[in-house]
């Protein structure tokens, strides 16, 4: 069953008395228990994308339906990672993951368990009593995640989550997040200017063309599902990877940028 569909849709934003057109035609499908990764050059609209599913703009035309009903604003349904975790930082580590609990019909005792449960998962239980600023970066990342998904959303919306951590941090992130994902099922849409992330987490991978963003190719990702570090090491990893890698350096190149 399709849980997240656009159709296509267009976004067009006025820059100095003209029309910019950020995204032309993009026709999307993300079906139910997917992890879609979409990368591109800048220019690509990716932001832009993941920005209107969120329901936190609307498109110019086109329509976005999840599980077959209008996005047209915010919504529990979409839960939200950006690249900072945009944290509470009077709140502590439990009553962050518990804020977007507050605000639904739940009791009590199911707004617990449900802290509970995410602080295990995300390996944050040993900080709960914590405030943010006791976190290192990926800590904190992890309390977003945790976040997000309390509320069990029929689709997380990764933006560029680990862009700002070091490169064991975002490692570390990348085998937590897939695991997660594993665990509890959520259909995950990320996007990521970094080609490898994308393979090593992704069922499916989308590059979108640039000025205006548009969808260019859609490849599966034809990897083992039980993923570690060690994959990024194989020659199919290696090909796959490279493969796509090419895809968006041809945007690179018909439009003079990279990615910012």
């Amino acid at each position: 069953m399709t849980t997240l569909e656009l159709s296509n849709v267009v976004k067009d934003y006025p820059v100095r008395g003209r029309t910019l057109r950020a995204l032309d035609g993009v026709n999307l499908r993300v079906l139910r228990g997917d992890f879609l990764c979409v990368v591109g050059a800048s220019g690509s609209g990716k932001s832009t994308l993941l920005s209107l599913v969120a329901g936190l703009d609307l498109p110019t035309a086109g329509t976005i339906t999840l599980d077959g009903e209008p996005v047209t604003g915010p919504g529990p349904d979409r839960g939200l990672v950006f690249q900072s975790g945009s944290l509470y930082p009077w709140r502590t580590v439990e009553r962050n993951v518990a804020f977007g609990l507050e605000l639904l019909p739940i009791d009590r005792s199911e707004r617990d368990r449900r802290v509970d449960w995410y602080l295990a998962e995300t390996g944050l239980d040993g900080f709960r009593r914590s405030l943010p600023r006791q976190l290192s970066g990926g800590q904190q990342q992890r309390v977003a995640i945790a976040r997000a998904l309390a509320c069990e959303p029929e689709v997380l919306l990764l933006d560029e989550p680990f862009g700002s951590l070091d490169v064991q941090t975002k490692e570390d992130m990348q085998v937590l997040i897939r695991q997660v994902w594993k665990d509890t099922g959520t259909t995950v849409l990320m996007v990521t200017h970094d080609v490898e992330e994308a393979v090593f987490l992704g069922t499916r991978v989308v590059v979108l063309a640039c000025d205006p963003g548009r969808v260019a190719a859609e490849i599966p990702v034809d990897l083992p599902d039980e993923r570690d570090l060690a994959l990024k090491r194989t020659p199919e990893f290696h090909s796959l990877r490279a493969s796509i890698e090419d895809l968006v350096r041809e945007q690179h190149r018909r439009t003079g940028m990279w990615e910012r």
